[in-house]
């Protein structure tokens, strides 16, 4: 069963598939990892329900967000064990105007408190990650990234973060038309829309990316020599 069966229906699946979309893309030889706006502003600093999380941050996903921090833990753990480059695409604090349509379009996302910028310390970044500021919804646009990925001889991303339907979906399309491999880890990534988010796994499944569970990612990885 997958993850979006209940919202996708059989013969819509049918349809895809009789197209050939859906086809594996398979893993390089040298994967990073992209850590996506993993933040206190979308996991909020404690287990909460999502309408009691967003009294504290109001781009907070609730309790999905901490479900998905929890399944990016063994996945970082790793990466950093193989010495493969782990990457953190994030909204930084806004400095005097700047932000651009996605400030203007979503207010809250860049006018939260100082600590919402912070990383849950599960996940947080390490010295040598690479950190990468960004104002806009892909991690590539305006970002430094692709040349970091050229730099560390990278073939394969694996995107995990918030949110699917945002910054994942945005990140994972310009990587694919910059033919890097993309795989997306099913658990490590959240939304504070559970139809958006099913909606948007099947769709980049089905073009743009291998959508797996984390289990299954993990052991491809380990078959890389």
């Amino acid at each position: 069963m997958n993850i979006w069966d209940d919202v996708i229906s059989a013969e819509e699946q049918k349809a895809y598939a009789a197209a050939g979309f859906g086809r594996p893309s398979g893993l390089g030889k040298r994967p990073a990892l992209l850590i996506i706006d993993v933040q206190y502003r979308t996991v909020g600093t404690a287990r909460k329900p999502f309408y009691e999380a967003i009294k504290e941050f109001p781009t907070s996903c609730g309790e999905v967000a901490w479900d998905a921090v929890e399944a990016i833990v063994p996945l970082v753990e790793y990466f950093r064990s193989r010495g493969w480059p782990v990457m953190y695409p994030h909204v930084a604090p806004k400095v005097g105007t700047e932000g651009g349509r996605l400030a203007e379009k979503v207010p809250a996302i860049m006018d939260v408190a100082a600590k919402g910028y912070e990383f849950p310390p599960a996940v947080a970044p390490r010295p040598g990650d690479v950190m990468l500021p960004k104002k806009h919804p892909s991690a590539f646009f305006g970002t430094a990234l692709c040349s970091h990925l050229i730099d560390k001889q990278v073939d394969t991303v694996i995107v995990v973060g918030c949110s699917t339907s945002g910054c994942v979906r945005g990140t994972a399309v310009d990587a694919f038309s910059l033919n890097f491999k993309v795989a997306i880890p099913q658990e490590c990534v959240y939304d504070r829309s559970i139809t958006s988010h099913k909606v948007n796994l099947f769709d980049l499944g089905q073009k743009y990316a291998d959508v797996l569970p984390t289990a299954d990612l993990i052991t491809k990885l380990q078959a890389i020599a």
